[in-house]
């Protein structure tokens, strides 16, 4: 279960990412929440969360050649002290009472372009950690750490708003970051960068990442579902702040409690899959159906305890998939691919997350959250099923089946 953990590389960014995580969690708890209050409208709270996601959805790409033509170390050097620029900035500005929505929206897109670049490297840095024989184990644990801190963090977060207010959250996620720029400094013995022919341009190596991704059985439709599932049954963000205060009246500290019952489902399904240590495809379709029905569940349950439950349920079979989507998708990918596959996995899973977020706030805004929850989560387990019926083999291909 621990064999990445083996590796001191690896061990340095379990701890550091850990606690950055945390942070990370209580800032997507604030940023909404503080996005509500200056503006109570579902709507414009779905674009704040949409403009972090924007740039990955347009400019993905270019951060899947970085992490390709850089030592990715030294990328994720970057990134993660440019993350806290944003997040200090909002702690400034919520907590001097001079927060407006349009700084929410500049701080989100901020943060978005910093992860067009730090998504796709971080991806591909776990196998120069540990190395093929622990990369799904790698995989699985960087699964476990955020949703522990899913736990964690949203609860605190939820916590320190009602008593403290929302820009500490901003402050302690700013500070976070400094645990994982030492642990990636202490990093050492990680393998020379494997450039690409100087005389290939640009262009051709976006292109050459495509045509694979489009051509590959697993690939390409493991990508399409993520995207469905990120477009229709992943905007947590925009409807359960919506749920909590409008549909179980239970406020910050019930939102916080919400979002940690995913969490903690999360979190179990990343320490199962880690003992499994097998990503099974035929066993993906049958969580897709169940994460579809679990949120379906959500949205017409006005019972918290029964919503927690049902979130918990959805928060296991959440991770689950999308653990099994990347190992898939990584295991089968060339070593020289995967910067740029995984740039596209970013956009499938992030990228089309303001599209995801618009159109769920917009729903929200006509005719309610359980509505707009109930539909998405139909969609998606629609699609599932449409794609087992029209390409069984996605679910039953397995890396062992191609060629050598």
């Amino acid at each position: 279960m621990l064999g990445a953990l083996r590796h001191r590389n690896y061990r340095l960014f379990f701890g550091g990412q850990l606690i950055s995580t945390i942070g990370t969690w209580m800032q997507s708890i604030a940023l909404p929440w503080l996005a509500l209050e200056l503006t109570h409208n579902g709507l414009l709270v779905g674009l704040a969360l949409a403009v972090q996601y924007l740039p990955i959805l347009v400019f993905g790409p270019f951060g899947g050649l970085v992490a390709d033509r850089f030592p990715k170390r030294g990328v994720l050097q970057v990134t993660q002290t440019l993350f806290m620029v944003p997040s200090f900035g909002l702690f400034l500005a919520s907590h001097t009472n001079h927060a407006a929505y349009w700084m929410v929206l500049l701080a989100g897109l901020a943060w978005g372009v910093i992860q067009v670049f730090d998504v796709p490297a971080r991806q591909a840095f776990a196998i120069e950690m540990v190395g093929r024989d622990d990369l799904m184990n790698a995989i699985a644990l960087n699964s476990s750490v955020w949703n522990a801190a899913a736990v964690v963090g949203p609860s605190l977060a939820g916590i320190l708003i009602a008593v403290v207010g929302v820009p500490i959250c901003f402050l302690i996620n700013s500070l976070s970051f400094l645990a994982a720029i030492v642990a990636l400094t202490l990093m050492s013995n990680l393998p020379r960068l494997v450039k690409s022919p100087e005389n290939v341009s640009m262009v051709e190596r976006i292109k050459e990442g495509a045509v694979y991704a489009r051509r590959d059985p697993i690939v390409g439709t493991m990508l399409v579902m993520v995207a469905v599932f990120s477009l229709f049954a992943m905007n947590r963000l925009t409807l359960i702040p919506l749920f909590a205060d409008g549909v179980l009246h239970i406020g910050a500290a019930g939102f916080g409690f919400l979002m940690a019952a995913l969490g903690a489902g999360a979190l179990t399904a990343a320490l199962t899959l880690a003992v499994s240590n097998r990503a099974n495809g035929r066993l993906q379709f049958w969580v897709a159906l169940g994460w579809s029905a679990a949120l379906i569940g959500f949205s017409i349950s006005r019972s918290l305890p029964l919503s927690l439950v049902l979130l918990y349920l959805s928060g296991f079979a959440q991770m689950w998939f999308l653990a099994t989507a990347n190992t898939r998708v990584q295991t089968v990918t060339p070593d020289r691919l995967r910067g740029r596959v995984m740039a596209l996995y970013a956009q499938s899973l992030m990228g089309v997350g303001p599209l995801g977020a618009t159109q769920a706030g917009a729903l929200a805004s006509l005719f309610g959250a359980p509505l707009a929850m109930f539909v998405g989560a139909a969609v998606a387990g629609a699609v599932v099923v449409a794609i087992r019926l029209l390409r069984p083999a996605v679910f039953t291909l397995e890396p062992a089946d191609y060629p050598a």
